[in-house]
């Protein structure tokens, strides 16, 4: 595919965040939400990520149920 070298500059930049910008999302979301609210917030994601990580880890450590019987037709 050919790409030309403003789509390539676009395309890297699209993550970019500079101070300024980083700084508007955090007082708009200090506005909506309020300072109460963002401590909770922030405990809920945490637990959230525990609860996932949890999760992977008892699925790693449970074996794959192998079937031994296989299911019979009955021809009638």
């Amino acid at each position: 595919m050919c790409w030309s070298s403003k789509a390539q500059r676009e395309v890297s930049q699209m993550g970019d965040f500079s101070i300024g910008e980083l700084v508007v999302i955090l007082v708009v979301g200090l506005i909506l939400f309020g300072p109460n609210k963002i401590p909770e917030f922030a405990r809920q994601c945490g637990r959230a990520v525990n609860m996932f990580k949890q999760g992977l880890r008892e699925g790693l450590e449970e074996e794959p149920v192998k079937k031994t019987e296989s299911p019979s037709v009955k021809a009638s």
